[in-house]
């Protein structure tokens, strides 16, 4: 889980430093409702550890996901996640709404 206190970017290059295979998310645009701001990140390594938010829910753990993908193939990845009012609190988008995250390995 996350502590809001740690910088996902110095994460990132600490995590780096030690050898570890690592992916940053970046949310890059969002419509209507989104848990977090365009520029919000999330670091993951190959391990599945992570530190950060990109939303939250079924999206966060979807993104995760994606970067562990990301990290094997070294590609990165534009994501889109968006969701009817109706379906929102299942996912994590409480209020509906769309956001678009990239993910990539870290070098």
């Amino acid at each position: 889980m996350s502590d809001s206190n740690l910088d996902p970017l110095a994460i990132a290059q600490a995590w780096t430093s030690e050898g570890r295979s690592v992916a940053l998310a970046t949310v890059v645009e969002t419509w209507g409702s989104a848990p977090r701001p365009v520029g919000s990140h999330l670091v993951i390594d190959a391990d599945g550890n992570f530190e950060g938010s990109v939303s939250g829910g079924c999206v966060e753990g979807a993104v995760v996901a994606e970067a562990l993908e990301a990290i094997g193939s070294g590609k990165p990845k534009m994501l889109e996640f968006g969701v009817a009012d109706e379906t929102a609190w299942r996912v994590g988008l409480s209020c509906g709404g769309r956001i678009k995250v990239f993910v990539t390995p870290v070098q």
